[in-house]
């Protein structure tokens, strides 16, 4: 619609040059004409020079006194980068970060793909004229909210190679299928929320090294302890503080938001549900959080939703995927064969404190911080012996009190336990493994 208004070469060849025999008509066309192509000109500028100023703001109000682990990680200098992650867990506030004390901003565009400019213009046509005004690094933030976004990302990987793409999205794009693939062009990254290690950086200021989990096991983790003591942080941390916002107010108030979003648009649009479907993945979500740890049992809750049994299944993946639930399989199945899900969790102990009517079960919420800090750097999976296995090492979760009993004669056992300053031997505190990432 806009480039049909105002084509400009359509126009000037149908314009005829006025002179002294033009009608009337003639040169008002002419002028009108002029006038068109002029309007054209300044409104794209202007529309440009509006991206530029919001990404100018954004980029002022963004702080770099910490930046996320997951930052080092990437290959920065690779042509097609995609970041994914859930809502609310700061891949915006990344890009930013990266581009203040990495980049030149002159050479550099930061543009959200929900802004209206994309009503009208198409992302590729954004990406050439930027490169032909000297651009080289093109960041696009909510990737997934733009209609053909994959396409487009190849046209632009394509057509124009001297042009470096940063991409985030929801991690629910990892279930893209179709036409596009960009499994060969892109470098993929995915990002979890905060760790302990990261919550004390923001909060207090402790700027702590990561801890391999080898390190961990072997009671290697440093801790100023002549500042503060581990254990009422943890709490804290273990309520508000897996999401990079916690230090605003209305906390819960926004992590609910970020849930009806995640439930309401994100997979609803992304799977092409419709209105009653949606309301099914919404009343699963809250059948899981009274549950958890939850066996599930696809049958008895394709009945409870009246729904076939194997959309429970693709309800508990869209989920999963949107960071609102993990699922923990069996080790006899191997976590890659997407085997026999064992027991189903939510993300984080911040989103059981958020739905949970009432306090939640202090058991579910060890388990839970444990499984989802694990995933994020290590394949995890249920044991035969104890709660979890990470490669040969084997873990029993509980309180201070927990004994030795159940993996007494297990091989590299460990007992993780909550409530405990110091660990030994072979009794490891749970709010150490917040240190692996």
């Amino acid at each position: 619609m806009y480039r049909n208004r105002y084509n400009t070469s359509f126009l000037l060849k149908k314009t005829i040059l006025p002179n002294k025999n033009s009608t009337f008509n003639e040169k008002c066309c002419f002028y009108s004409a002029i006038y068109l192509i002029f309007a054209y000109i300044i409104n794209k500028q202007w529309i440009m020079d509006t991206l530029y100023r919001t990404f100018r703001m954004l980029l002022n109000s963004t702080s770099t006194e910490f930046v996320r682990y997951l930052h080092d990680q990437i290959e920065w200098d690779s042509r097609l980068i995609a970041i994914l992650g859930a809502r609310g867990i700061g891949k915006t506030t990344m890009l930013l970060q990266h581009i203040k004390l990495y980049d030149n901003v002159d050479e550099t565009l930061f543009v959200t793909a929900d802004d209206l400019y994309f009503t009208e213009h198409k992302l590729v046509d954004l990406a050439m004229e930027f490169y032909q005004h000297g651009g080289k690094k093109l960041y696009i933030d909510e990737i997934h909210k733009y209609n053909g976004w994959a396409r487009e990302i190849k046209n632009i990987y394509d057509l124009i190679p001297a042009l470096q793409v940063v991409y985030t999205g929801s991690s629910i794009l990892e279930l893209e299928t179709g036409e596009t693939d960009l499994s060969r062009r892109k470098l993929e990254y995915r990002m979890t929320g905060l760790s302990f290690r990261e919550f004390l950086a923001i909060s207090r200021g402790y700027h702590l090294p990561v801890y391999s989990l080898e390190d961990v096991l072997n009671h290697k983790v440093d801790f100023p302890y002549d500042k503060e003591r581990p254990l009422q942080l943890f709490k804290e941390y273990l309520q508000q503080g897996f999401y990079p916002f916690f230090k605003e107010k209305g906390y819960f108030i926004r992590l609910q938001s970020i849930v009806n979003q995640t439930l309401e648009n994100d997979i609803p649009t992304f799977a092409k549900m419709n209105i009653t479907t949606a309301q099914k993945i919404k009343k699963l979500l809250y059948i899981i959080a009274k549950s958890v740890p939850f066996k599930p049992n696809f049958t008895k809750l394709a009945t409870l939703l009246d729904i076939n049994r194997n959309t429970v299944s693709d309800l508990m993946c869209y989920l999963e995927k949107a960071g609102m639930i993990n699922q923990l399989r069996s080790d006899t199945e191997g976590i890659r064969l997407l085997g026999k899900v064992d027991k189903v969790y939510l993300n984080n102990t911040n989103l059981a404190y958020a739905l949970a009517n009432n306090v939640p079960d202090i058991g579910n919420i060890r388990e839970t911080v444990f499984f989802s800090t694990m995933k994020a750097t290590h394949p995890i999976v249920t044991s035969s012996v104890s709660d979890f296995s990470i490669g040969d090492y084997t873990f029993e979760i509980g309180g201070k009190n927990k004994t030795q009993k159940q993996v007494r004669d297990v091989e590299n056992a460990y007992i993780v336990k909550d409530d405990i300053e110091y660990g030994m031997r072979n009794i490891i505190p749970l709010w150490m493994f917040g240190f692996v990432y």
